[in-house]
C-alpha cells in the first residue's frame, strides 16, 4: 500500500507600514498551532481534502496580526523558529501550503516572506511542492518566486475571495502531487505603486483588469495567473506591482505574464478612487449636503486595514469645530479609536457619568496629536475578542467609540454591540480606506477623507528613499518598461 502523501500547513501573515512608528510585537499576533488551526481552514474539515484518504495534512503554525507597523526582529525570529521546529517535526513532507500575506515587513529585513520561504525550502528540501496563497496587496520578489512552486492570490478588493484563494492554493498543490508536475514560473515586475483605494476591483479599470485574468486561466500550459497590486506604504526595493504566471509551458506562461503586466501598466492613469474623495472638511460638508442618515466617511490616512495605527483623532477634532454637531442638531459616530487608559477611565466612571479623557497620539505620536475629549459615557462593552473593552463617549451629537485594542467596525453587529445605530446618525466615520462589503451595505452614501496619517493616500508626498525608481506615480514620466518576464525553472523533481 502506498503511503499517504504528507502536506504541511503554516505561515506568518500581516501587512506592515514602514512609515508608522508603531511596531508590531509578538503580543499583536494571534497564533494557531496544530489542530487548533482547523478553524481557519474550513475547506479542510478534519484535515480531509474533498474525501481524499491518500493525503495527510499536518498543521504546523499560523500567525496573523492586524495590519500595523513593522514587525520587531525578536517577534519574527520567535515565530519563525517555532514554525520551523514544527515543520521539522512533521518531516518528511511531500507538500507545504505557505499561508502568507506578502506585505510583512520586519525590522532589518527587506523581504520577510522571501526569507521565510527560503528557510522552509532549506528544511523540506527541493522535492517538496510548496504552494503559496496570498493577498493581492503583497510585494513579490525574485527570492520568493525562486523558492515557491506555485502561486495564487486574491482577485477581489475588497477581499471577498480570501478563503476561495487559499482553497485554490491547496487545489494547485494537490494537482501537482497527483500529476508529478513541477511547474515553471514567469515573473514580471511592473514599475507602478498604487494604493488599494485606487485599485478596487469593484469599479473600472480594476474590475476588468482582474476580471480578464480568467482569460489566462483557460490557456493550455497555464496553472495559475496572478496579479499583485502590491503594498504601497513600504519604503523597500520590492514595492511595486507584479505578475506571476505558473505553468508547464514556458512560452505560454511568458506570453500571458507579459500580457497581464501590459494590461495593468496601460491602465495606470485610469485608476481612481471608488467614491468621491477630498480633504476631511470637504468630505464632511458634502456628506451634510445630502441631508440623510447613514452616510459613511473613510478616515483613510489612519486606515487600520492598511497599517495605520488608528489613533489619530483628527476627524473627531474636525467634527468638534462644527456647532451643528456639538449642539446635537446633527449626529455622528466615530468608530473607533484605541486608547486603553481612556477606556479604563470610562469603565471606572460608569455609564451616564461625565468624563474627560485624552485620546489619540499614543500609538502613533508622529501622525496623531492627543485630544482632550469631554462627554458622557453612553455605553460599555467588555471582552470583545478583537477590540477588548469598548466605551462610547457622547459629546453633543458625536458618539466616539474608544477601544482598548485596535479594531475596525466592519459589521452592523460591531456598532449594535455598543448601542450605536448607524441608520439613526447622519455621519459614520470609520478607520478604513475603501468600504468593506458590510459597511457598503449599511451606507446610504460614502465619501473618502484624505486625512493625515501613516497611510496617507497622497503617495508622491511620502518620504520614499529606497523604492526602485523610476516608478509611477512618484515619477509621472516613467518610461514604457520592458515587461518581458523572468522565467524560473522547476524546483526539484
Amino acid at each position: 500500500m502506498n503511503r499517504k502523501r504528507r502536506v504541511g500547513i503554516g505561515g506568518i501573515a500581516t501587512e506592515s507600514c514602514t512609515f508608522s512608528p508603531l511596531n508590531t510585537t509578538i503580543d499583536d499576533f494571534t497564533i494557531w498551532r496544530g489542530d487548533g488551526m482547523q478553524e481557519i481552514y474550513p475547506y479542510l474539515p478534519a484535515w480531509i481534502w474533498r474525501d481524499r484518504d491518500d493525503i495527510a495534512f499536518i498543521p504546523c503554525l499560523k500567525a496573523w496580526a492586524t495590519p500595523g507597523g513593522q514587525v520587531t526582529s525578536d517577534a519574527y525570529a520567535e515565530m519563525k523558529a517555532e514554525l520551523l521546529e514544527r515543520i521539522e517535526a512533521a518531516l518528511p513532507l511531500d507538500g507545504f501550503f505557505l499561508d502568507i500575506h506578502g506585505a510583512m515587513s520586519v525590522l532589518g529585513l527587506d523581504d520577510a516572506e522571501g526569507d521565510l520561504a527560503t528557510a522552509i525550502r532549506a528544511l523540506v528540501g527541493p522535492d517538496c511542492v510548496i504552494s503559496a496563497g496570498m493577498d493581492l496587496h503583497g510585494n513579490i520578489t525574485e527570492q520568493l518566486v525562486s523558492q515557491v512552486d506555485v502561486f495564487t492570490c486574491y482577485r477581489h478588493a475588497p477581499h471577498i475571495d480570501a478563503l476561495e484563494t487559499k482553497e485554490r492554493a491547496v487545489a494547485h498543490l494537490v494537482h501537482l502531487l497527483d500529476t508529478g508536475i513541477r511547474p515553471h514560473r514567469a515573473f514580471v515586475r511592473i514599475p507602478v505603486m498604487l494604493p488599494g483605494e485606487r485599485t478596487s476591483t469593484v469599479v473600472e479599470p480594476g474590475r476588468s483588469v482582474y476580471g480578464r485574468l480568467a482569460e489566462s486561466d483557460g490557456v493550455a500550459g497555464v496553472i495559475d495567473p496572478s496579479l499583485w497590486v502590491g503594498y504601497v506604504w513600504a519604503d523597500q526595493p520590492r514595492t511595486n506591482a507584479a505578475v506571476v504566471v505558473t505553468g508547464t509551458d514556458v512560452v505560454a506562461i511568458s506570453r500571458e505574464a507579459e500580457r497581464i503586466a501590459r494590461r495593468y501598466w496601460d491602465a495606470r492613469h485610469d485608476f481612481s478612487f471608488e467614491v468621491p474623495t477630498g480633504d476631511p472638511d470637504w468630505a464632511i460638508d458634502e456628506a451634510l449636503k445630502l441631508d440623510q442618515t447613514a452616510v459613511f466617511i473613510s478616515d483613510a490616512g489612519d486606515n487600520i486595514t492598511a497599517g495605520g495605527a488608528g489613533d489619530s483623532p483628527f476627524m473627531i477634532s474636525r467634527l468638534l469645530t462644527r456647532k451643528e454637531f456639538t449642539s446635537g442638531a446633527r449626529t455622528a459616530i466615530v468608530a473607533a479609536i484605541p486608547n486603553t487608559e481612556a477606556v479604563r477611565v470610562c469603565i471606572e466612571a460608569g455609564v451616564g457619568s461625565e468624563v474627560t479623557v485624552s485620546i489619540g497620539g499614543m500609538l502613533d505620536p508622529v501622525n496623531g496629536v492627543p485630544l482632550d475629549l469631554r462627554g458622557t459615557v453612553s455605553a460599555i462593552q467588555r471582552d470583545d475578542p478583537e477590540g477588548g473593552d469598548t466605551a462610547v463617549v457622547r459629546c453633543g451629537g458625536i458618539r466616539v467609540a474608544v477601544t482598548s485594542r485596535r479594531k475596525v467596525f466592519f459589521h452592523r453587529s460591531d456598532f449594535e454591540a455598543v448601542g450605536l445605530d448607524v441608520d439613526a446618525h447622519h455621519l459614520t466615520v470609520v478607520k478604513v480606506g475603501y468600504l468593506f462589503p458590510d459597511q457598503r451595505a449599511m451606507a446610504s452614501a460614502a465619501f473618502m477623507a484624505l486625512s493625515p496619517g501613516a497611510v496617507n493616500l497622497d503617495i508622491p508626498s511620502l518620504p520614499y528613499h529606497r523604492v526602485q525608481r523610476p516608478i509611477y506615480p512618484l515619477d509621472p514620466r516613467t518610461p514604457d518598461p520592458d515587461l518581458a518576464p523572468m522565467c524560473f525553472a522547476p524546483i526539484g523533481g
